[in-house]
């Protein structure tokens, strides 16, 4: 038996209320038997009354057993060397005291409880019944130890049980808040995509109009109207995002794939940026959406990336592959000494996380006088 914590559970009514009558119990019946015995021999009535007396100081003693557990045990078992009435709350105390599961407390108690057993036996002479009588409180205190160390068993058991499923609840909000903060760096990742590649089309309109002194009316009105109609589009697309992230729900838009290079191609080249497109990908209709998805959102931000550090440049992009072999997006554009601007060197972060998330690799060098960007996506085989 090993040493172990002092604190117990708490008890509610009903726990309070057993003990108290496992207690109650033995006394009425010793009781009773001392009721039996005065009625017929009035001269026993003060022993009897000593006995009661002694029996009641144990009940009262027996509620402190929890705060000083072998001293209690202890000082009822003492009252048990004349008392009968005292073995209701010594049993109970003893019990409790074996739940602590210390042998250096449990042993002297016992001890002493067994050595009163036997002076309260052998008091009106040693005979048969002295000898049943002590087999059989000898047989109880047994009872009675294997039963507080199996209660204490039992509490260390459902304490583990409780701690194994507060352990589990904790990892479950833990791994639940570690889905949450992924979704949201997906969110924030989408956000970044997105605002990028509109306010860069914003700058690039709004500086043709601050330096160019050569366009017409006609030129002005088209380019203030794409900056109108790009910067309602980026408010809509971040609301869209921004009521996502409250709602800690999956990115549900915008969602586009490959199948909108095209209005990308378009929406840039008209916001004046010079783009060309090699397109060689093969049998497109079997990319899966997430793998096209992220597809576009690289490709958009390559091009953003290609506005910030070479504004005005012409820049290429080359798409290359099938099924089974993986798909790949090159973006090239001249090098040059620009500043990218606030924030400009989050962009190649930013692809290179996305790339990985969607488990491919990305590649960035300058070669030749031109940044070249280089990502490659998994594309499996359906047939495989």
């Amino acid at each position: 038996m090993e040493d172990r914590s002092q604190n117990q559970p708490p008890l509610d009514r009903e726990g309070v209320a057993l003990r108290y009558l496992c207690a109650v119990l033995p006394m009425a019946f010793y009781a009773s038997t001392w009721a039996a015995t005065v009625s017929r021999r009035h001269d026993r009535l003060g022993p009897a009354l000593v006995d009661l007396t002694l029996g009641l100081i144990g009940l009262v003693l027996m509620r402190r057993r929890r705060r000083r557990p072998w001293q209690i045990a202890l000082a009822t078992a003492l009252l048990t060397g004349y008392s009968d009435i005292a073995t209701g709350p010594a049993q109970v105390a003893y019990v409790s005291l074996c739940t602590h599961r210390r042998r250096r407390e449990i042993v002297p108690v016992a001890i002493v409880s067994w050595l009163c057993l036997v002076a309260r036996s052998v008091r009106f002479g040693v005979g048969q019944a002295t000898v049943v009588s002590l087999t059989t409180g000898t047989a109880i205190l047994g009872g009675l130890t294997v039963f507080g160390l199996y209660l204490r068993g039992r509490r260390d058991l459902a304490a583990s049980r409780r701690e194994a499923e507060a352990t589990a609840e904790r990892e479950q909000l833990a791994r639940i808040e570690q889905a949450r903060l992924a979704e949201r760096a997906k969110i924030a990742q989408e956000m970044h995509d997105i605002l990028a590649h509109r306010l860069s089309l914003l700058s690039m309109l709004a500086g043709g109009l601050a330096y160019r002194t050569d366009l017409t009316a006609e030129e002005i009105r088209g380019a203030a109207q794409a900056i109108q109609e790009n910067a309602h589009l980026s408010l809509n697309e971040l609301r869209t995002v921004l009521g996502t992230l409250r709602s800690d729900g999956a990115v549900a838009a915008p969602q586009p794939t490959l199948a909108h290079l095209s209005a990308l191609f378009d929406e840039v080249r008209a916001a004046g940026q010079r783009v060309e497109v090699a397109d060689a990908i093969a049998d497109r209709d079997l990319l899966p959406e997430q793998t096209g998805r992220h597809a576009y959102r690289i490709l958009q931000e390559a091009l953003t990336n290609a506005r910030k550090h070479a504004p005005g440049s012409r820049v290429t992009a080359e798409l290359d592959g099938r099924p089974g072999e993986g798909l790949r997006i090159r973006v090239s554009n001249p090098a040059s000494g620009a500043s990218p601007g606030p924030g400009g060197r989050l962009g190649l972060v930013g692809l290179a996380e996305r790339t990985r998330m969607a488990g491919g690799t990305l590649d960035h060098a300058f070669r030749n006088g031109r940044f070249v960007l280089d990502a490659r996506l998994p594309w499996e085989n359906p047939s495989s």
